[in-house]
């Protein structure tokens, strides 16, 4: 599990709002069709002040819940259009999802050409309403790992400028199919891998073995390892990691900010 239903993204560091959403309005939820017909359901909110590429956010196991559309608000904030995606379509329906939403047997239904297939979408959802311009991948988690698997360079369709994911799963195994650490060999967009140092889920040999192979790979890359910080550190009400997640923030817009506008 990662974070609890009611908690928020950690708010922007000092300096990094460059706008507020007028009025303070929410994200618009919108219902998206895939390649295969699939009807899904994503939230997207449009920066006032864009200032870097757009990102799709990817969120962890329990798909479309508030902690991710909130999250497109801070991105527009910094400066980034955002769009966040619902995994569940396909054997749940529309989401956004609540506190009760059963999400372990739709998890074990979801399938990466699936994930693949909405991500592709979203980005053309997103482009439609902001038109041409560089796109990245944020993903937590389960997401996390799709974020990195976006990355393969094979999936034209996406067309990413780069990948983010926040203690994105390494080991597909637990999936039932072949994870990043599988397929580094094949990551070719450039890739921004944040985790924490006392996350049980992802060991740290993974980790190091995920980024000595994009290394050899020439990829562009950045790993950072949170000394104690557990998973799903990015909380605004953990405050024990508070330093982490401002870091985490920082090194995202900056990532971000490398990738063109």
């Amino acid at each position: 599990m990662c974070f609890d239903f009611d908690a928020l993204p950690p708010d922007l560091p000092e300096g990094l709002r460059l706008a507020p959403i007028a009025g303070g309005a929410g994200p618009e939820l919108l219902e998206l069709e895939s390649a295969d017909g699939t009807r899904f359901s994503a939230a997207f909110t449009a920066s006032p002040n864009p200032t870097g590429p757009s990102v799709v956010i990817l969120p962890d196991v329990r798909g479309l819940y508030p902690f991710y559309l909130e999250l497109t608000v801070r991105f527009a904030e910094a400066g980034h259009h955002a769009i966040a995606i619902d995994f569940y379509g396909r054997t749940a329906g529309l989401g956004p999802r609540d506190e009760d939403f059963d999400y372990q047997p739709h998890r074990l239904e979801s399938r990466p050409e699936h994930v693949r297939a909405d991500v592709a979408a979203a980005l053309a959802a997103l482009r439609k309403r902001i038109g041409d311009g560089p796109v990245a991948s944020v993903g937590f988690c389960f997401g996390g790992m799709h974020s990195f698997l976006a990355g393969i360079e094979e999936e034209p369709e996406l067309d990413l400028a780069g990948v983010v994911a926040f203690y994105g799963a390494l080991d597909g195994s637990r999936f039932g199919h072949p994870g990043p650490l599988d397929r580094v060999a094949e990551i070719r967009r450039p890739v921004l891998g944040l985790f924490g140092g006392d996350d049980h889920a992802i060991p740290l040999d993974q980790v190091e073995a995920f980024e000595a192979g994009l290394a050899a790979n020439g990829v562009r890359h950045e790993i950072e390892v949170y000394p104690g910080a557990p998973h799903s550190f990015f909380d605004r009400r953990a405050e024990e990691y508070a330093e982490a997640s401002a870091d985490a923030w920082r090194r995202t817009l900056t990532f971000l900010s490398g990738l063109g506008s």
